[in-house]
């Protein structure tokens, strides 16, 4: 039989909308389209079934329940007297109160009432027959399963985290059986975050400061439990601050961790979020990203947003986005989920943020070979989404939709909220929506954003300063060794090759870096004058220091 769909509006229904997108959808997976129109009568119908030999017949009614039950009863009829039923798939669309009524006949294997998110087409028409009911735990038990089974449409994923245990819980729950998100990212208080096997450490008055308070394995055991259900979302968690290995550990046995988020600078003295020194957070980073690796466990190294959030100019950015992701190739991870923050800092604009993505993005994926691949995951920038609620909503659905440009596997979802709080069950669930809704209208099908000839501009701009600074990197230590030694990239921070306005007066860093943001992206200035200065400029007026870093001074 032919990978062959014919689809119409049957009996006096005139609405073919629905079932031109869902053949569009079809005709993207490979399949032979037939549109049949407005208004075909079960005569016309079963010619066309006779016809054509579908594989799949989709049927549509928009108009009264009682009278389209009618309609497709009399045509299930028409079609079992010729034996036209067995071996095909049906699948019907329609409002949800005649979806209602038409469910009774028990026919169709799927009825679409256009409250679903569109994925439920995708994957329906990419998925052979089943008596099970799409986007149940059949929707991917692994990260690599679950982009199969709906690609080419993108994975959401959110960070979800209460200060309260059972809130979180419950949580869950809720946001499972919506079925609008694939992947719950848990998000542990920083008690937790540092402390989950140091407990006597923990100061009781920061519980649930940033996250829900996590205090045994059984927390984790009970949040994984509270997500099966709806569509059996995957779920992560990060790293936490120190004793990574033991997290991970915890983390893979309890809530069978999608993917491993891990820092390759963070969570150390730079941040204060450990007090880890920082060469030794950066071995400690290494070797958890290496047990991922040996474990099969894709791994995603959280590195160039926090630079950019810390206001550095765009080229550090981009070389640590290359780095993050050439570490954790190093450290033997066959699959690397890439982030890719737009939106920061605030204020960027989109043809600047889009240069920036484009260029991190073939820096990390010219990394690709047999044993390495990366993912592209695009999230809104947090620190840009205003407290208006709905300003933040309009805000969410423009980064997405810029976002989409670079062609997703997976979007990052970030509450709409965030600007003021951190979101609520059906806060997470409204925001994924307000995505799916970006989805729906784009999806099929945008003006090409990356070939503007400013974006093109200003990526080749960035690429090429971008090399200078990995020379630079490079002349500290053994050549491409040095991209990967703890030494070396800790000295590289100490003594500004790497460096971020923010981390002025931190013993780790140099913190004499100076920015500005401009039409062109976030830049490197001359503090005396505000000049924009090339990489090669500001490195120069670095060289002095190179022998003596602040860590030194110091000592």
């Amino acid at each position: 039989m032919k990978r062959t769909i014919i689809a119409g509006a049957l009996g006096n229904c005139v609405h073919v909308a629905g079932v031109v997108g869902f053949l569009r959808i079809a005709e993207r997976l490979g399949y032979e389209t037939e549109f049949l129109g407005a208004a075909v009568s079960a005569e016309d119908f079963v010619e066309a079934v006779k016809r054509h030999d579908p594989e799949i017949v989709g049927i549509s009614y928009r108009l009264t329940p009682e009278v389209g039950k009618h309609l497709v009863a009399d045509l299930v009829e028409k079609l079992e007297a010729e034996g036209l039923v067995s071996g095909r798939r049906f699948v019907f669309g329609g409002t949800p109160p005649v979806c209602e009524a038409v469910e009774k006949l028990g026919f169709f294997e799927r009825l679409f009432t256009g409250l679903e998110n569109q994925d439920a087409v995708w994957s329906f028409l990419k998925s052979e027959p089943t008596d099970a009911p799409v986007g149940n735990q059949d929707s991917g038990s692994t990260l690599l399963e679950r982009l199969d089974r709906k690609s080419p449409y993108p994975l959401l994923r959110h960070h979800f985290g209460l200060p309260n245990l059972q809130d979180t819980i419950d949580g869950v729950r809720a946001i499972a059986e919506s079925g609008v998100l694939d992947v719950i990212s848990i998000a542990p208080d920083q008690n937790a975050q540092e402390s989950f096997f140091r407990p006597e450490e923990m100061a009781p008055e920061l519980d649930g400061a940033g996250g829900v308070p996590l205090r045994r394995p059984a927390d984790l055991r009970a949040i994984y439990e509270a997500s099966r259900r709806g569509n059996y979302p995957l779920l992560r968690i990060y790293s936490g601050t120190r004793d990574l290995l033991r997290w991970a550990e915890v983390a893979v046995d309890t809530i069978h961790n999608a993917w491993a988020a891990v820092p390759l600078c963070w969570y150390s003295v730079l941040d204060g979020r450990s007090k880890r020194p920082l060469e030794q957070a950066i071995e400690e980073n290494q070797e958890c990203m290496r047990w991922y690796g040996m474990h099969h466990i894709p791994v995603e190294v959280n590195e160039p947003h926090h630079w950019s959030l810390r206001d550095a100019h765009d080229v550090i950015s981009i070389v640590m986005a290359y780095l993050a992701a050439y570490n954790a190739k190093a450290m033997g991870v066959r699959v690397y989920v890439a982030q890719y923050m737009l939106n920061t800092p605030p204020g960027i604009g989109g043809k600047a943020d889009l240069a920036k993505l484009l260029a991190q993005i073939e820096l990390v994926e010219s990394l690709h070979g047999p044993e390495f691949l990366s993912l592209r995951q695009v999230r809104a920038g947090l620190l840009h989404l205003s407290p208006r609620m709905m300003r933040a909503k309009g805000q969410l659905a423009a980064s997405t939709m810029l976002a989409l440009a670079v062609m997703p596997h997976i979007i990052h979802v970030v509450g709409y909220c965030e600007g003021d709080h951190a979101a609520l069950p059906d806060e997470v669930i409204e925001s994924c929506e307000i995505v799916h809704g970006v989805l729906r209208n784009c999806f099929s099908g945008m003006p090409d954003m990356i070939s503007d000839p400013a974006v093109q501009e200003r990526k080749a701009e960035l690429l090429s300063e971008a090399e200078v600074l990995l020379n630079a990197i490079r002349a500290l230590g053994e050549g491409e060794n040095s991209f990967i030694s703890p030494r070396v990239l800790a000295r590289a921070i100490s003594c500004g090759i790497l460096d971020a306005p923010h981390l002025k007066g931190n013993a780790a860093a140099a913190g004499r870096l100076v920015t500005q943001l401009t039409d062109k992206g976030v830049c490197a200035v001359d503090p005396a004058n505000g000049r924009i200065l090339t990489e090669r400029e500001r490195l120069e007026a670095l060289a002095s220091t190179y022998r003596e870093t602040p860590l030194e001074r110091m000592s």
